[in-house]
């Protein structure tokens, strides 16, 4: 682009120039060149902080042999992770004017899920939810602060949309009280009842009018946060690799665990990344149901790598758990994985039977891979592999066979 050239018109509602404080007005829907901010980016790595430390809860409990309950601590606090995350991510595709009020409010959100990141070891150890809670609280009374903020520039059902959404947050982050103050066996109730009932906030907030959320955006910013999951993913087992092998010289061991976990989360970047998402985000049901639905994405992404650490331990002997187990908690997150990103993402691209069989099948042989004993995870990573080469070739040749037919039809 040369000097001369004339920059491209703003979209309304698009921030428009830096400043200490402007008006929090709707962006719109069809505004061109949307990516994410800085902020959003900075906002995702400091949520991977607390993922990570709720997985490597998750691989102790699992090493230890308390699965059961360490997959539901897991479950409860992946969710304060994911919804905050969630809620802040849609309002940001609707609202975000990136003044500095705006900005302050979102650092205060990053710092309360920093606070929750330093609670996570006594939830999951002790029980102890006060410092998991506090961190919520931050976040949460920051989020209900932007609603009402939106309420005030807003009029109409717009701004009943947004006080809706203020006061739910706020109630709800009343019930979560439970977990503070009410007895342990009470606690799984309470997360039930409450995650039921935050779920359900955004359908009665936009039942007269809907936020300017952007399809593009929303796409890219679940995209993002993906990839940092998988990065996350890596990067945990390969400490747990270094450290086996600095401690045990198991090499040989090892090697199977960290080629079959590489292929599996390449495969898992490569599946979700192969269809356009975007296109299929049109209307607040589609988007309500794939936005929840995110939250078996990313739990079972983040889990894969707590399941690899776990395989590492159990190879090297550090665990007493059985070779069975440890597969499990490598082989089953990636079956659950497979089918959620199928149910979200691929069936809505893939044409016939064979391309829709692609992903549900891996998901059967991934389970069928758990009894494979030391070589489990490497078959996991294998038939990963394999799914993501039939996948290309299925359409490749479809998209063939579409060319040929369209080069006929322009022949005769």
């Amino acid at each position: 682009m040369t000097s001369s050239s004339a920059p491209a018109p703003a979209s309304p509602g698009a921030p428009q120039s830096p400043g200490l404080l402007r008006r929090l007005t709707s962006r719109g829907r069809d505004e061109a060149h949307r990516v994410s901010s800085p902020l959003e980016l900075l906002f995702d790595l400091c949520f991977v902080v607390a993922i990570a430390q709720a997985g490597a809860q998750l691989v102790h409990a699992v090493a230890e042999g308390h699965a059961g309950g360490g997959i539901l601590n897991y479950a409860m606090l992946f969710f304060a992770i994911w919804w905050a995350w969630m809620n802040f991510t849609w309002f940001a595709s609707a609202y975000d004017n990136d003044d500095a009020l705006y900005r302050v409010v979102t650092l205060v959100q990053i710092a309360g899920v920093l606070v929750l990141a330093a609670g996570v070891s006594q939830a999951f150890q002790h029980h102890d939810y006060l410092a998991v809670w506090l961190g919520y609280l931050i976040m949460r009374l920051a989020m209900a602060a932007q609603w009402l903020r939106a309420a005030r520039a807003a009029t109409g059902a717009e701004r009943t949309m947004a006080l809706r959404y203020a006061c739910g947050v706020l109630l709800c982050q009343v019930g979560w009280t439970g977990l503070v103050v009410l007895p342990g066996p009470a606690r799984p109730w309470v997360f039930l009842v409450m995650a039921i009932a935050e779920m359900c906030v955004p359908l009665y907030a936009e039942k007269s009018d809907t936020t300017a959320w952007h399809p593009h955006h929303i796409a890219e910013r679940y995209g993002l946060f993906t990839i940092i999951v998988l990065g996350e993913t890596i990067s945990a087992a390969t400490v747990a690799v270094k450290s086996a092998v600095d401690e045990h010289s198991a090499l040989a061991e090892l090697l199977p665990i960290a080629a079959g976990g590489l292929l599996i989360v390449f495969s898992a970047w490569w599946i979700y990344f192969v269809v356009p998402i975007h296109g299929h985000l049109r209307s607040n049901r589609q988007a309500f149901l794939w936005g929840y639905g995110h939250y078996l994405i990313f739990a079972s992404a983040a889990a894969i790598g707590a399941g690899l650490e776990v395989a590492v331990e159990q190879a090297v002997g550090k665990t007493r758990i059985s070779t069975l187990a440890a597969s499990a908690a490598v082989t089953l997150p990636t079956a659950l994985y497979l089918l959620t990103v199928w149910a979200l993402h691929s069936r809505h691209f893939k044409v016939g039977i064979a391309q829709q069989l692609v992903l549900p099948v891996t998901a059967l042989l991934m389970i069928c891979c758990t009894f494979l004993g030391h070589w489990a995870v490497f078959a996991a990573g294998l038939v990963s592999a394999a799914a993501v080469a039939t996948g290309v070739t299925l359409t490749t040749r479809m998209a063939g066979r579409e060319r040929a037919a369209s080069a006929g039809a322009s022949a005769d």
